[in-house]
């Protein structure tokens, strides 16, 4: 698990390609709240967090396997993925951050105008002053 790349995948540069070519920047490999939970892709004005996730580390409804060997310890492993995920959710959508996942066999550009939708709406409601956290 130490080789597995934790950022620079090839589905996340290949989303953040085309979300620079959309005219959006943004930080990369950052936390947006305070923890060590990092987001692939941050856009902090608009309160935006991107996450890139693999299809067999997250569990894709679609595309998730088990592996054979050692079968428990990775059902315990990949669950365990799942529930932080879901915490990580949970505590930026309470601190006022909008979340979006997008899994690794998505395609890139439709994957990048929901994102680009996600942060042009956060940043007008920042521009307008809505109280939204």
């Amino acid at each position: 698990m130490e080789r597995q790349a934790r950022r620079d995948t090839e589905p996340e540069l290949a989303v953040r390609r085309q979300v620079w070519r959309l005219g959006l920047r943004y930080r990369v490999d950052l936390a947006p709240i305070r923890g060590r939970r990092r987001a692939d892709l941050v856009f902090t004005r608009a309160r935006v967090a991107v996450y890139v996730d693999g299809c067999f580390w997250h569990r894709c409804p679609l595309h998730a396997t088990t592996p054979k060997t050692n079968q428990a310890w990775w059902v315990a492993k990949l669950e365990a993925n799942v529930e932080r995920d879901r915490d990580t959710d949970a505590r930026l959508h309470a601190a006022g951050w909008s979340v979006i996942r997008v899994w690794e066999h998505e395609d890139p550009e439709a994957a990048a105008a929901r994102i680009a939708t996600a942060v042009r709406e956060g940043r007008a409601e920042s521009e307008r002053g809505d109280d939204r956290w």
